[in-house]
């Protein structure tokens, strides 16, 4: 067992910071903590509630930069990248503070004439184990919901951004949040065990992978605790010969490399109408060549380096793979020497669905085609995975996208048009992409005591 965790600059390999980790005293004073504020918290009116959100909004737009040059410097996020992910966190409080009260004010109906109503009540204190890509919107899509129907908040955030963790820890520091409402831990494996079964965590969210999912659901649902599991994805991409090519490229090529393909819900395999294979490849390549790659801090550009050393290592032995069990490399395909923990971008071609990387989850800057018969074909590829986060379907007939639609096995589903989480609409999975919803109402009552009351029953 470590000591410590690291946070490393992936653009240089500087280390940027150490952090200790928690003793068992100091978990215990933190969890006490958090049930302690919940005592508080649970009993503020809704007005109360919304207000810390409103100021939560407002320091995260005056420390946008101090935000968004911390992602950058821990997980080489592209600084303007980082801020627009800044940016949407502030959007989110203000649509929850505007939107939030009437998803969580009592429900009233009558039942045989008698009346009857539903409220939500908050749980307790929700463990989050959140990862390192998104560092501020994974945390707060979950958090800010959540402290809006009552809750408390216990962040387990990824050891390599350990120092944006601290930040909005200070920005609900700032608010009128009671303290312990937002706590940060910084344990292992055994302390997030500890935290699980501890009596004051109520339920447990995560986002990150299958493994880790699983293992945590395992040991939640050994003491009969709530998960919400938003796992990884192998999102098709399907183009049919009658799309929009070139919006199509664009679409794709955002919707591969953004955050240097490091994104669960993003499009990675590339399902492709055979009739416009040949002209879909060739303006993808070449738009992927353009992007720009190097310093994330500059403001041009758009493919930074992997956030970690050993993941880099991981989607090469992906792609090496690939090529070995007979796909066509297209550009690409290597590490970046020099300084810096880069990876080319990459297409890979000709990608059948027993190769690696059409089974696996593609977590860095690669993108694989597979080529498709007709519609009917695409939709059987596209469902042949084991993961169901979301899809994408090109079609100029809407009629043939829709139906597309309803037969895709995943929790989303966007037509001619970029992959995206907005708060109005609920974003999770199916398979081993998890369960569970984040966002909208959903995502609000995922955490909540359904409670039906019902009055003067005979």
């Amino acid at each position: 067992m470590t000591d410590n965790v690291i946070s490393r600059n992936p653009t240089t390999g500087e280390v940027i910071a150490t952090y200790p980790l928690q003793s068992a005293a100091q978990l215990e004073a933190a969890l006490q903590s958090s049930a302690e504020a919940f005592a508080t918290w649970k009993t503020t009116s809704m007005e109360q509630r919304v207000q810390v959100l409103r100021q939560l909004a407002e320091q995260i737009r005056q420390r946008q930069d101090q935000l968004a040059q911390m992602a950058t410097l821990e997980m080489g996020k592209p600084i303007a990248q980082a801020r627009a992910e800044v940016l949407k966190c502030a959007n989110l409080c203000d649509w929850y503070a505007e939107q939030g009260p009437a998803m969580l004010a009592d429900k009233p109906t009558l039942v045989e004439n008698q009346q009857a109503w539903q409220s939500f009540r908050p749980l307790g204190a929700i463990l989050a184990v959140m990862p390192w890509n998104f560092p501020y919107w994974q945390v707060l899509r979950g958090a800010v919901s959540m402290l809006l129907a009552g809750n408390t908040y216990v962040l387990k955030h990824a050891p390599s951004v350990m120092g944006s963790a601290h930040l909005m820890s200070e920005l609900f520091d700032a608010t009128d949040l009671p303290k312990g409402g937002f706590t940060v831990i910084n344990v292992d494996n055994e302390g997030v065990s500890t935290a699980i079964k501890d009596p004051r965590i109520a339920a447990v969210a995560v986002t990150g992978s299958v493994r880790a999912g699983g293992a945590i659901a395992a040991q939640a649902g050994a003491v009969l605790k709530k998960t919400v599991l938003e796992l990884g994805g192998a999102d098709p991409f399907i183009v049919l010969a009658d799309a929009d090519l070139d919006a199509a490229v664009a679409s794709a090529v955002t919707g591969r490399y953004q955050n240097t393909g490091q994104v669960c819900m993003a499009a990675k395999r590339f399902i492709i109408e055979e009739s416009v294979v040949e002209a879909f490849e060739a303006r993808f390549s070449a738009a992927v060549q353009a992007l720009k790659i190097g310093d994330p801090l500059n403001e041009e550009t758009y493919i930074g380096p992997m956030a970690r050393y050993d993941l880099r290592d991981e989607l090469d032995n992906q792609v090496q793979q690939t090529i070995k069990q007979g796909a066509r490399l297209v550009i690409g395909g290597h590490k970046i020497e020099g300084v810096g923990n880069y990876y080319a971008p990459t297409i890979l071609a000709d990608v059948t669905p027993e190769m690696t990387a059409f089974q696996q989850e593609i977590f860095g800057p690669v993108a694989a085609i597979t080529v498709a018969r007709d519609a009917q074909h695409a939709l059987e590829l596209a469902n042949d995975s084991e993961f169901g986060l979301s899809a994408t379907v090109w079609s100029g007939n809407e009629a043939v996208a829709n139906k597309l639609a309803e037969k895709l096995e995943t929790g989303a589903v966007f037509i001619n048009g970029n992959g995206a989480s907005d708060p109005r609409v609920a974003i999770g999975g199916v398979k081993k992409s998890g369960y569970g919803r984040e966002l909208s109402s959903f995502g609000v009552h995922e955490f909540c005591n359904i409670q039906t009351v019902w009055k003067n029953r005979r």
